[in-house]
């Protein structure tokens, strides 16, 4: 049984040159948004980020895999066109269709210490799944 009172987390994982991201919570739609934390949290951290500005995303995959790559591939590209970072998201599923918001503002460098580019989110290590403790793991490796 699940422990409802369990706090998502996202977390790095080490994968030669790259990093992997990691996001774990008692639901699917959490978990994918903790690992779009994790990519924030390769380019600055992410409390730093004010929550101001709302930007609206959707993709649509054959599966769940390839929904988080597609999912954080979305969440990289807006923050390089938009010149934007992400403090919190909200993700829906309808069946392997996302729709999602995110909130953040502007790349301030005085105000958000920099990290590295993140370029895209890989099929390396990836994976999207319920763990036995009843978690779900949203997982890859992306390119910096």
């Amino acid at each position: 049984m699940i422990d409802n009172m369990i706090t998502p987390f996202w977390e790095h994982f080490a994968h030669e040159a790259d990093v992997g991201v990691r996001g774990v919570a008692t639901s699917k739609e959490a978990a994918f948004e903790q690992a779009a934390l994790a990519v924030t949290a390769i380019v600055t951290q992410p409390e730093k980020v004010a929550a101001k500005e709302r930007i609206e995303f959707s993709c649509e995959a054959p599966d769940d895999e390839l929904l988080l790559v597609d999912w954080l591939n979305a969440v990289i590209f807006e923050m390089a066109t938009r010149r934007m970072l992400f403090s919190r998201f909200k993700v829906k599923f309808a069946g392997h269709a996302l729709t999602a918001q995110a909130w953040g503002e502007p790349l301030n460098p005085e105000k958000h210490p920099l990290g590295v580019e993140v370029k895209g989110a890989t099929y390396t290590m990836l994976q999207v799944k319920q763990r036995d403790d009843g978690l779900w793991c949203a997982q890859t490796v992306v390119d910096v």
